[in-house]
């Protein structure tokens, strides 16, 4: 034992906590450098088109820390955190809330692919995932330990983060981006999804979009259709008066900037308030119309001059001021056909959408329009607040729809619409099928020709308490599927031996359950007394034939 040294006997601190940390799991660590990293590559993607533009303007206005400034302001800005402008000519400062949403979409796609790749961990097909709680936490704990310093950095600019709007935007930005990724990992099961709106929805429209006619539901499906109908219908709109007055679009440039340079950062500021001004023209199509600025309305019956507006190229796209003509009122065509598209979504649904309720009444398929169209008026509402916002103090304190306002034309354009439109689609439908000789989908019962056994539920159900389950393809294989009539047939090939022997059919099935053989994987039962030999009866004396047994 003189030759053994210390370290063969057993391992020293350093190695042992190596060894640790090389087989251990992926944990918060993970987590928190994905989260940064993906905050990093937002401020470095707004830092570089930042840098650029000053790097080619002619006359910049300050040095490479006021560019840097600018970047991290314009980096929280997309997350629609108010800035304050406070080099105003008054001297008073001037709130700046009307975020990009095309700028938006950068800090919540990077960390949804952060949440997602560091739930995933990198994993094999058949490696554990990190915990769901673990990665969503450690993306937005990293992710927060970038924004903060990029906040106060921006407080030293020209344009300053408001406290209160960045502390509230910013981590709920991150929480539901994060969540996302984390849930799209994990195979996006309903069970979080169905614990949420189940809390938040009513109890009498729970079924129309968690019920048995399928998720995520035909009210959800019609309510997004009809979103995307009003959504891309405004951008239509906005590009038919832009090039009706394309004359004014053009000379607006050369008013605003000079220079290549100059033009250039009016039109990328132009693309980053597309989706915006796509949402004001369909609040303007819906009615409710947009502000520019307080007192400053513009809708269909009419529109009011704004002479403190500086000329920009989407300010262009501005009915003239006056009353609405009749070319002005054709815009209704709008909301009526995202209307039409709501109620051809119910109306299918309320024939095909199968489940147990079979094909829908009247009363139901109205109800499930009026709540679709609902929907789509809290959709909107959605987007209208976050498309709008101040620009400055007094006049200019609001620009854009007014939020309750667009949600509320929106339910009553499309309510009345899609109840219509999803009771014709329905009776239609119904009439076809009644012609082609089918019975009706409520009164239709497959045939059986054999009884059939209790299976599975097609959709598994997480527990109330667990919100992320593995997927199912990353633990084992899938189960192959199991025909109804398969348990019939293992029955049927269990007498290959007994039918090679001459037995008959009823005597080989008696000999397969005495044996214990179970074609389903059951236990085998005891045998019962009946079915026990007796003893044979005493032998009379003098008696030396043996007696059968009883």
């Amino acid at each position: 034992m003189a030759g053994v040294i210390q370290t063969t006997v057993r391992r020293s601190m350093p190695a042992a906590l190596l060894l640790r940390v090389r087989h251990r799991s992926p944990g918060l660590a993970n987590g928190l450098v994905g989260g940064a990293l993906a905050a990093g590559l937002g401020l470095a993607a707004f830092t570089v088109l930042v840098m650029l533009l000053w790097v080619s303007s002619p006359y910049p206005d300050s040095g490479p820390g006021g560019a840097l400034h600018v970047a991290a302001a314009l980096w929280l800005l997309a997350h629609g955190a108010e800035l304050v402008r406070v080099d105003t000519l008054s001297g008073a400062p001037a709130p700046m809330g009307v975020p990009p949403l095309l700028l938006a979409v950068v800090p919540v796609w990077l960390l949804h692919r952060a949440a997602r790749d560091t739930a995933e961990g990198g994993a094999r097909d058949n490696a554990p995932l990190m915990p769901g709680r673990t990665a969503w936490a450690g993306v937005v704990l990293g992710y927060l330990a970038v924004a903060a310093p990029a906040a106060l950095n921006a407080a030293g600019g020209a344009l300053r983060p408001s406290w209160a709007w960045t502390a509230l935007c910013v981590p709920l930005i991150a929480l539901v981006a994060a969540g996302t990724g984390v849930w799209t990992a994990y195979g996006r099961p309903s069970g979080p999804l169905e614990q949420v709106l189940g809390a938040v929805l009513p109890r009498g429209a729970r079924h129309l979009v968690l019920g048995p006619d399928g998720r995520p539901g035909v009210a959800a499906r019609a309510a997004a259709a009809g979103a995307t109908v009003l959504v891309a219908g405004g951008a239509v709109l906005l590009t038919v008066s832009l090039g009706w007055h394309f004359g004014e679009t053009r000379r607006t440039f050369g008013r605003l900037t000079e220079g290549w340079s100059g033009w250039l950062a009016v039109l990328l500021l132009c693309v980053t308030l597309l989706p915006n001004a796509a949402v004001w023209a369909a609040a303007y199509a819906l009615g409710p119309g947009f502000l520019l600025g307080a007192g400053v309305a513009v809708t269909p019956l009419g529109a009011r001059a704004a002479p403190l507006l500086p000329p920009f190229p989407l300010m262009a796209a501005v009915p003239d001021p006056g009353a609405g003509t009749a070319l002005h009122g054709t815009v209704v065509a709008l909301p009526l056909t995202a209307g039409v598209v709501v109620g051809w979504f119910v109306g299918r649904g309320s024939v095909t959408g199968g489940g147990r309720f079979g094909v829908w009444t009247t009363g139901r398929t109205a109800g499930a329009a009026a709540f679709a169209a609902g929907l789509c008026g809290v959709l909107m509402a959605l987007l209208a607040g976050l498309a709008g916002g101040p620009l400055g103090t007094a006049a200019l304190a609001r620009f854009g729809p007014v939020w309750w306002q667009v949600g509320l034309a929106t339910a009553v354009w499309l309510g009345l619409t899609a109840a219509a439109t999803a009771l014709t689609v329905r009776t239609w439908r119904l009439r076809r099928s009644y012609r082609r000789g089918e019975r009706r989908a409520d009164r239709v019962v497959a045939p059986r020709r054999r009884p059939a056994l209790p299976r599975p539920p097609q959709r598994e159900r997480l527990p109330r308490g667990t919100w992320f389950k593995r997927k199912r393809g990353r633990s084992a294989p899938a189960p192959a599927p199991v025909a109804a009539d398969e348990p019939y047939l293992l029955l049927d090939d269990d007498g290959d031996d007994d039918r090679a022997h001459g037995a008959p059919d009823g005597l080989r099935d008696f000999r397969d359950l005495r044996d214990g053989t179970d074609p389903f994987g059951l236990r085998p039962r005891p045998e019962p007394l009946d079915d026990l030999p007796t003893a044979s009866p005493p032998a009379a004396p003098g008696d030396t034939e043996p007696r059968p047994p009883a």
